[in-house]
């Protein structure tokens, strides 16, 4: 991009969901963790009030002047800049609306590359976002703390790109630590690390990314969403976060079958978050698979959001021996995560990609992820 040398070097990590999927905006409870897979930003500066970025994932970028980002996101993902773009230069709008007069935005370069997989439910859109926040955060002075920035990837993603996604995402790249996860309350925003345990148990997290591509933006994320909202007014509550399993008996007489099986999933996903941070801390992680097992089944049955390929995921990675598995992420594709002994990693591995391809599945990508630390300054 230049001549130039950079400023500085900011990273973010994407993250897995160890449980609790879409209950992020119902004002639930989730339990994610950050991953060793990263997207890095390389910062130089410019003397023009333009922000230029480029990417080492997609061969167009953008130029937008610092005072034009105000009239670019006037509309949800602006048609005149390309959609990866929208991320980065999205933050650089949100944080400049959360900075407000404390801001002292300068022009610059971002050079951005990723290790993140693109549509495999890891959140490489939370990595860029959040490491472009800390980047812009630190050069233009705004001083704001991580569960501000996260507020911002958030900002981002929901008016500038115009995908409704809740906080988690964001909350688990900039708070993650190792061999950690972050217990958020969707709500109140309150968090709390907890530690997963998984060295001293001798187990991994192993990714199965079936390679089926998903769109949060479009479709059934919505219109799930939408659902929910509805079962909520239904119940004559603000969010479902303020039902319990008790409150399923009065549901089903309140609203049609589709908009049950929806809100069941939400409300005994809660509970099933609630139950995995009881249990990680009296028993070790060892002692959560039935629950990793159950979330899938709700999502598969009730939500209905999985896919052929994640059921035969999850499927083959217990026959192979793993402990708990289940689907993560948004859903409509992307990926399953396993947690597996050491000693069975190869036959759960051998196992999923036999099952896929007696399905005539596409060949699954399969890797382990560490829980590793949320976003900083690398250099």
């Amino acid at each position: 991009m230049t001549d130039a040398a950079p400023l500085g070097v900011w990273s973010a990590p994407g993250r897995v969901n160890l449980i609790g999927e879409h209950t992020d905006y119902n004002d639930g409870f989730v339990l994610p963790f950050a991953i060793d897979a990263r997207t890095a930003v390389a910062v130089a500066a410019r003397t023009d009030g333009v922000l230029r970025v480029r990417s080492s994932f997609d061969e167009s970028g953008a130029s937008v002047a610092i005072a034009e980002l105000d009239a670019l996101f006037e509309t949800p993902a602006p048609a005149s800049v390309p959609e990866w773009t929208t991320y980065p230069l999205g933050v650089a709008w949100a944080l400049l609306h959360a900075a407000g007069e404390t801001a002292n935005p300068q022009g610059l370069d971002l050079a951005i590359a990723s290790s993140v997989p693109v549509g495999a439910g890891l959140s490489s859109s939370a990595a860029i976002e959040c490491a472009v926040a800390v980047a812009l955060n630190e050069l233009w002075g705004t001083g704001l703390g991580a569960k501000d920035l996260a507020r911002v990837g958030r900002t981002a993603e929901n008016e500038a790109v115009g995908a409704p996604t809740g906080i988690m995402d964001q909350t688990a790249s900039m708070l993650g630590e190792a061999d950690a996860a972050v217990f958020l309350d969707c709500r109140t925003l309150e968090t709390e690390v907890v530690p997963l345990g998984l060295e001293a148990a001798d187990l991994e997290v192993l990714v199965i990314d079936t390679l089926v591509t998903h769109a949060h933006s479009t479709g059934g994320y919505r219109e799930r969403r939408a659902s929910c909202e509805q079962g909520a007014a239904a119940m004559d509550v603000a969010m479902l976060r303020d039902l319990t399993p008790v409150d399923l008996e009065r549901a089903a007489s309140v609203m049609d079958e589709v908009t049950l099986r929806r809100v069941r999933h939400v409300v005994t996903e809660n509970a099933r978050v609630l139950e995995t941070v009881r249990v990680l801390r009296e028993s070790g992680p060892r002692a959560i698979g039935e629950l990793l097992l159950a979330s899938h089944a709700s999502m598969r049955d009730d939500f209905e959001i999985s896919v052929p390929e994640l059921d035969t995921a999850v499927e083959a990675a217990m026959s192979g021996g793993a402990i708990g598995a289940r689907m993560t992420g948004g859903g409509f594709g992307g990926a399953a995560i396993a947690l597996v002994p050491r000693d069975r990693l190869d036959a759960v591995t051998d196992a999923v990609t036999a099952a896929f391809s007696a399905s005539d599945f596409r060949t699954p990508r399969i890797f382990t992820v560490q829980p590793s630390a949320g976003a900083h300054r690398d250099s």
